[in-house]
């Protein structure tokens, strides 16, 4: 008589499902990447000073020497330029979402987070979630620095909190491409580098910092046709800001709609890609 034993085989927890607890598994991963961004206050610290140096440069080295609707006061350029650089604030925030999750991956945390009976789309969504705080708060503190060196808003409150909360998405939206990068690359270096080569020519190709009518002319659709110039141009309506006659583009004469429509399709496009790259990555 010969007695056989047998060993129970491990197998990971299967992911709860359901939409609920998908938004639950969402919030417990947001408030954990608040909580680390709370213990390293450097992190903060830099986002913010990158923006407002922008602001001091752009708005006193140059602001003098750009024509704005014929005029090259350095109060225009500067209620000009500021619907530019807090859209470049928000879509800069994408390299740190990629580097994020190129930490977790580089150090093992992913692994541990799939052995969890969690959503799998949660460990993303709570990263985007948490760098959408980080940005609100950066937001306030370059809107306070913005009041401090003349700009103002010239459409009453409510729109202009309108133009933030398109900000908000845009930032959002950009921060799934971010998360894409981060899975796709393998140490937190190349993912910040990676995250934000794409970001330059994004940025300054559109209308944050010179009209689009001073551009090359086969240069001047691309910048019209960009998401980034939908949300600048819709901001700058909002907030009752100077600008230039918009273009015949559809985006530049429906910018609002086009900055909602823009978000939403990156939103649907880039988190589906990174779900399904956490899948394969992690599997």
């Amino acid at each position: 008589m010969t007695l056989t034993s047998t060993t129970p085989e491990l197998v990971a927890p299967r992911p709860r499902g359901g939409i609920v607890q998908g938004i639950n598994d969402s919030l417990v991963m947001a408030k954990r990447n608040l909580i680390r961004m709370s213990r390293i206050p450097e992190m903060v610290i830099f986002g913010l000073i990158q923006p407002i140096m922008f602001v001091v440069l752009f708005s006193y080295v140059f602001g003098g020497s750009m024509m704005i609707g014929g005029s090259t006061s350095a109060a225009d350029y500067r209620n000009f330029l500021m619907a530019g650089i807090f859209a470049q604030t928000v879509t800069f925030a994408t390299a740190g979402a990629g580097a994020g999750i190129a930490d977790d991956m580089h150090k093992g945390l992913i692994d541990r987070f799939r052995s969890l009976p969690m959503a799998r789309g949660a460990v993303l969504t709570g990263r985007t979630l948490a760098d959408l705080v980080q940005t609100a708060l950066t937001m306030v503190v370059l809107a306070i620095v913005a009041l401090l060196v003349g700009w103002r808003i010239h459409e009453g409150v409510p729109k202009a909190l309108a133009g933030f909360l398109l900000l908000l998405l845009l930032g959002y939206a950009f921060s799934w491409i971010g998360a894409l990068i981060g899975l796709s690359v393998r140490t937190p270096e190349a993912a910040t580098s990676g995250g934000l080569i794409w970001l330059f020519p994004v940025t300054f190709i559109s209308n944050a910092f010179v009209p689009t009518e001073n551009m090359a002319s086969w240069l001047q659709p691309i910048a019209e046709w960009n998401p980034f110039s939908a949300t600048v141009q819709a901001c700058r309506e909002l907030f009752g800001n100077p600008g230039v006659s918009p273009s015949d583009a559809w985006p530049m004469q429906h910018p609002v709609w086009a900055s909602l429509l823009w978000s939403v399709v990156i939103i649907v496009v880039f988190r589906t890609l990174a779900v399904r790259k956490y899948r394969s990555a992690t599997a």
